[in-house]
């Protein structure tokens, strides 16, 4: 009994945090750090085009003043199929007009008219990224993973959706040998999900995210923001629909 009450305790203090370094996972990473958890923050190095979130996300860490970052080296350049991962392929550009891309949801809260899926979605990146944050959390005893996963302010994803999250949730249950035997309730947490690019920026400002050292950017240009991509389209709009300064540095040229 005590031995199962300390595994209680462990898993409610501790969390794996997927982490980019971008506005969305630095604002969870903050999230999840103010609701007490003893948080592993997770990236990826995946050949991406805007490799230079790594270093962003180096930055972040040490302003919180964390010691156990974990940076994963991954392959997608082989797999290829986004322009994300594949520099003979272009990043779309000025694709979101005046109407945002934003799913339409019902009273389920699940998607209704799904837009095209654009050339910057990676396949299968969540489903890769989750399963290595669901092994980080088990070796480590972290009952909570959190992701920065939006369902409402984002360019299409399929893996951002909420159906798909339980989804993978339940199979977290189901595979890994901590989750079987009792020690641990997998639990994926995705607080910024329904809330619009405005209101991520206002959580963000509020509880105090370092938003200057964050970067959104799909394809940076000599070390600054495109400004045009669909990544910082949303981000610009959502600064100046909250009314706060955007500190990125855009591309005059």
């Amino acid at each position: 009994m005590d031995k199962l009450k300390n595994m209680d305790d462990m898993n409610n203090k501790r969390a794996v945090v997927l982490f980019s370094g971008g506005l969305d996972s630095s604002t969870v990473l903050k999230i999840a750090i103010d609701e007490g958890f003893e948080v592993i923050p997770l990236t990826f190095f995946y050949n991406q085009r805007h490799k230079t979130e790594i270093g962003h996300a180096k930055k972040i860490v040490k302003f919180f003043n964390l010691k156990n970052h974990v940076i994963v080296s991954l392959d997608f350049g082989q797999i290829k199929g986004s322009a994300l991962i594949d520099l003979s392929m272009d990043v779309p550009k000025n694709r979101i007009k005046e109407n945002r891309v934003r799913q339409d949801l019902n009273e389920t809260g699940e998607t209704g008219n799904v837009d095209d899926i654009p050339v910057t979605y990676v396949p299968a990146r969540n489903t890769v990224f989750l399963s290595y944050a669901l092994a980080v959390a088990e070796v480590n005893m972290a009952g909570d993973i959190f992701i920065g996963a939006n369902h409402i302010d984002y360019s299409g994803y399929p893996d951002c959706r909420p159906d798909y999250l339980r989804a993978f949730e339940k199979m977290a249950n189901l595979a890994t040998k901590a989750s079987v035997t009792g020690e641990i309730n997998f639990k994926i947490n995705a607080p910024l999900l329904k809330l619009t690019k405005k209101d991520i920026i206002i959580r963000a400002f509020e509880i105090g995210a370092p938003l200057e050292l964050t970067h959104s950017c799909y394809d940076p240009v000599e070390g600054l923001a495109c400004g045009v991509c669909d990544s910082c389209i949303l981000r610009r709009r959502g600064f100046e629909e909250a009314k706060i300064k955007d500190p990125a540095k855009y591309y005059k040229g």
